[in-house]
């Protein structure tokens, strides 16, 4: 595509992930909230949260519908589960003010994940954006499609935000057919970036990721597997992650992209190129990180000297 760069080792090393030091601690790492899932689909909540934790977050606190949140504190022990207000099993959007204290503390927020109920959560997602003030933001799936009666909320969040569209979700968000967005996908990307005054990032063989400004960087990936169930909500945990360990929104949504594809490249070789699980992919985001950032970790950190 014509004014579209690679989303290449060069372009990522000049946005990487913060080096960790070897004797810090989870706090270092940034604290990620996501609110996803319901009833239908709580495991989209599992897959968000633990993508954040593969790639490096330091500490997941899931904000959930009551009845699946005594599930997921079994199946993620490693996170602090919030059951908050529910409508027909999803999250309601007046969870958004049982929540203040963790918005306040959250370094990176992930909003849609799993969640079926459009309206309801575009109705969060909005009021979301009006109480998380510092936090960095992804807005996908159910959330994302919802977001049209709250632009103003949306643009009042500029230069904190990334929104994972596919085709037919950026259909509903810009207006457009899905015939239009796929004969043009940077032209839609780069036009609803420009609008919500958010970094996009437009699913799909060919990813692209597009800056309000219109810059625009592209990632191919020749992974038929990764077109699965569930695979989505990795790619948004990822990018949570990485925003919660301190990414700006361009390198969070570039390096999870790459590693996303990185994780499915490593999952072909192992299992084959069509059949591997969005759950697999969770195992090997660690390596994909190692091998593409040359280890994660750096020398022990400073600390005063003792008076």
């Amino acid at each position: 595509m014509s004014g579209v760069a690679p989303i290449d080792q060069a372009m990522l090393g000049g946005c990487a992930p913060p080096r960790v030091a070897v004797d810090a601690d989870k706090e270092g790492r940034g604290q990620l909230l996501v609110l996803a899932g319901g009833t239908e689909v709580a495991g989209a909540a599992i897959l968000t949260g633990v993508a954040g934790l593969r790639v490096g977050a330091g500490k997941l606190q899931m904000a959930v519908a009551p009845p699946i949140a005594i599930p997921l504190a079994l199946a993620v022990p490693e996170a602090r589960i919030i059951a908050v207000a529910e409508t027909d099993g999803e999250i309601a959007p007046d969870a958004a003010s049982e929540i203040g204290d963790e918005l306040a503390g959250a370094d990176a927020v992930v909003i849609g994940p799993g969640m079926l109920d459009e309206t309801a959560a575009g109705a969060l997602a909005g009021r979301v954006l009006k109480r998380a003030r510092d936090a960095a933001l992804v807005i996908d799936a159910g959330a994302l499609t919802g977001l049209t009666e709250h632009r103003d909320a949306v643009r009042a969040a500029g230069g904190r935000l990334v929104v994972t569209p596919h085709a037919g979700e950026m259909a509903q968000l810009s207006g457009r057919s899905r015939d239009a967005v796929e004969a043009d996908p940077l032209r839609a990307a780069r036009e609803t970036a420009a609008e919500l005054q958010a970094v996009v990032v437009m699913k799909g063989a060919e990813t692209l990721v597009v800056t309000p400004s219109g810059q625009a960087w592209s990632h191919r990936s020749e992974l038929p597997g990764l077109g699965t169930s569930g695979s989505g909500d990795v790619l948004a945990g990822a990018i949570g992650g990485l925003l919660a360990r301190g990414c700006t929104p361009v390198g969070a949504a570039a390096w999870g992209v790459a590693l996303h594809a990185r994780a499915g490249a490593l999952l072909a070789e192992r299992v084959g190129s069509l059949g591997f699980l969005a759950r697999e992919l969770l195992d090997e985001l660690p390596r994909a990180l190692e091998a593409m950032s040359g280890g994660a970790t750096s020398r022990r950190s400073r600390r005063p000297a003792a008076r």
